[in-house]
């Protein structure tokens, strides 16, 4: 027979797993940012709690990680003079992003997403020696779908 303060835990923390069973899916979605490039480990999720874990791989630049709900095309969105993301505009909702991601480093971006259509975007414009580098531009986009 188990100890009393054993039968009690698992009694106690049978209704959290019920619960966290009821709540959804819960994915895990490695990402790494990089000259210029935004590769997720997988395109497309079930709705629910979408872990991203993003690593900037560089090898030389600063990098963010943006999430965008939009029905645009990867490439389609709308963007300023220098090539970055009006992230305001038409037809887009950002839900959320981790700014200034460092080379070598990491962080987890932990997001709720509903089914629908997504572009994840690094939204950096750097200005150098009067050449403007705007890392969406570049091609550090990536098409994201999240399934019922």
């Amino acid at each position: 027979m188990l100890p009393r303060h054993r039968i009690r835990v698992a009694v106690i923390g049978l209704p959290m797993v019920i619960g966290l069973v009821a709540c959804g899916t819960s994915t895990t979605v490695d990402v790494s940012l990089r000259e210029f490039s935004i590769a997720p480990s997988v395109a497309s999720v079930p709705a629910g709690t979408v872990t991203f874990e993003v690593t900037n791989d560089g090898p030389n630049d600063v990098h963010e990680f943006v999430v965008v709900r939009t029905d645009l095309a990867p490439d389609a969105l709308p963007t300023d003079a220098d090539g970055a993301v009006l992230e305001d505009g038409e037809g887009m909702e950002v839900i959320d992003e981790i700014e200034d991601l460092a080379v070598g480093a990491s962080e987890t971006l932990a997001l709720t997403l509903e089914a629908g259509s997504y572009v994840l975007i690094c939204n950096i414009v750097e200005v150098e020696e009067g050449e403007t580098e705007a890392h969406y531009a570049l091609g550090m986009r990536s098409a994201f779908t999240v399934g019922n």
